[in-house]
């Protein structure tokens, strides 16, 4: 059987890592300590850095292919083990554009694919060019930003001035003032295969997604077809092999932007574990071992609530697992095995609704299960 080694110990490896069993696929993680999340449930662990060349190409001589559980490996490395015939999904040439925001950009925006209005910044004065005195403007970090992080909504030159200050690549994007946010997320395999789930919408609070939707709510058909269709062409034109999610604007006026893009298995896809006929962890295995894909529908009538665990004060989650686990027994619950800190996402809920369920009635059952697990009652975010 073949051997898959995924790049990086947190939650996406650790789910990743049951998929696998499944599939009698044997899974290795180089995980930067023995006490990350993966790290706590896999067998086969290696204790490296990925920004080690060393470490990362000693890993790779394990596995028949390697793939990734975050985007931070660094392109010289990966093209190093390319160029001594290991087999990288994704590849290096399109998780560049996972790591460069603006040469994404750049690469979207010659596809033809809507994105904001977007323009490399260094200065005040470039700032100033750009926004042509429309506030808010958008401030982002080039690279190595997620969950909010490396993204600044300015109102001000003070804001801009202490963004500005902090020496980094930046860029500036405008601010879209959207209906909502959606995520498409496809697989894509080396023989050209692809297959979309439902597009999805997500909320975000202080930019971390908080909850995600599937199907989306009230999405036209011809928008789903079109945000699933925009996934998948961007998949084939930047040869992604694996798992895309784009991440997209719906705006006022009916038009879809391109926000982001994430090259593995993300936030947006947990549903897929009980949601969906394939989850988004075994879709990204058969994708990077080049296997048939599995079907991305869910169960005729259904759709699904997720809702993501932040910690809260009490590190001892146990007595309010019991709670909730009683109080409503259709909630799934999956917990990351991390050390509980105020804010971090430590787990996720989840609930898979009936033709007879209300969507607004399910989002409310997986907010109170969040809220119990975090604080001890159902009636906080």
């Amino acid at each position: 059987m073949p051997v898959v080694g995924m790049v990086g110990g947190g939650q996406l490896a650790r789910m990743t890592a049951a998929a696998a069993v499944g599939l009698g696929v044997t899974f290795l993680v180089l995980s930067e300590s023995d006490k990350e999340s993966a790290a706590l449930v896999t067998h086969d662990v290696t204790v490296g850095s990925h920004r080690s060349l060393s470490d990362v190409s000693a890993f790779a001589a394990e596995c028949d292919v390697i793939t990734f559980d975050h985007e931070h490996v660094p392109g010289p490395i990966l093209a190093k083990l390319e160029s001594e015939g290991v087999l990288v999904r994704p590849g290096s040439g399109a998780l560049r554009y996972t790591q460069d925001k603006l040469a994404m950009r750049e690469r979207l925006t010659a596809l033809g694919v809507p994105c904001p209005r977007f323009a490399p910044v260094a200065s005040l004065a470039d700032v100033a060019a750009f926004a042509g005195g429309t506030w808010p403007v958008v401030l982002k970090a080039v690279s190595g930003g997620y969950d909010g992080r490396g993204v600044w909504v300015c109102e001000s030159t003070g804001e801009l001035e202490e963004v500005l200050a902090h020496g980094i690549p930046l860029m500036a994007e405008e601010f879209v003032p959207f209906q909502r946010e959606l995520a498409a997320l496809v697989a894509r395999s080396p023989s050209g295969q692809g297959a979309a789930y439902p597009v999805v919408q997500t909320v975000q609070v202080d930019g971390i997604c908080r909850e995600v939707i599937a199907p989306a709510p009230g999405l036209s058909q011809d928008t789903a077809v079109e945000a699933e269709a925009m996934a998948l062409k961007i998949a084939a034109e930047l040869g992604v092999t694996g798992l895309l999610a784009v991440e997209l604007f719906e705006t006022s006026h009916g038009g879809l932007l391109v926000n982001e893009l994430a090259m593995r298995p993300h936030n947006s896809g947990h549903w897929t574990i009980e949601g969906a006929r394939t989850s988004q962890f075994e879709q990204h295995l058969r994708a990077v071992l080049d296997l048939p894909l599995g079907s991305c529908a869910p169960p005729e009538g259904t759709f699904t609530v997720m809702a993501n665990l932040l910690g809260g004060t009490d590190p001892d989650v146990f007595d309010r697992y019991i709670h909730v686990m009683a109080a409503d027994p259709a909630v799934k619950v999956h917990f990351y095995g991390k050390e509980v800190r105020v804010g971090r996402k430590i787990g996720h809920v989840t609930i898979v609704g009936g033709p007879e369920d209300d969507v607004a009635e399910v989002r409310d059952r997986a907010r109170r299960a969040a809220s119990y697990l975090r604080w001890g009652t159902e009636d906080r975010d």
